[in-house]
């Protein structure tokens, strides 16, 4: 993978990148990481910085390296990875190596974060700010209500705003 300039972003349709494409956001070393499949976040411009935005739930494996790591990578595939992304999305690192099952091949960045060969994108990112989010927060009762008052076993996320500090492409 080789650096560019973060422009490259600007040929990309965001909604269709993280909604419909999805993205792993993985966190650790090449030696000891996790990833996961993620559909909701965001791009842009805060504090004077480029900054993504992602939502991971505690219970998730990733989580514990999220918060143990101040490097995180988010990164986006081809149509040809779909069933790569779906096991990395449905599977936990905890009890199965998914990222074997899904052909993917961990590479370390320069600073050491985690990102796969295969991504056609990769953005490095470093943790800004994190808060978790609280029920008396939403304004909006019945999004509380459609994407956590309705689904068993589920708490409420983590939301992380990182600085976007490197883009890699293949």
């Amino acid at each position: 993978m080789k650096q560019v300039d973060l422009s490259v972003l600007g040929r990309e349709d965001v909604f269709e990148l993280i909604g419909k494409e999805w993205m792993l956001v993985t966190a650790g070393t090449v030696e000891k990481h996790n990833t996961m499949t993620a559909s909701w976040g965001g791009l842009g411009y805060l504090w004077n910085k480029p900054v993504a935005f992602v939502f991971v739930r505690p219970e998730r494996y990733t989580h514990e390296f999220l918060e143990q790591e101040p490097l995180m990578t988010l990164s986006f595939y081809g149509e040809e990875h779909r069933k790569a992304l779906q096991i990395c999305g449905t599977k936990s690192g905890r009890d199965t190596d998914k990222e074997r099952e899904a052909g993917l091949t961990p590479v370390a960045t320069e600073g050491g974060s985690v990102t796969f060969a295969e991504a056609r994108l990769t953005l490095v990112c470093r943790r800004l700010f994190q808060c978790e989010m609280e029920q008396a927060h939403f304004l909006d009762k019945e999004v509380f209500d459609r994407w956590y008052n309705d689904q068993p076993g589920g708490s409420l996320h983590t939301i992380y705003v990182v600085e976007i500090e490197k883009v890699l492409e293949a």
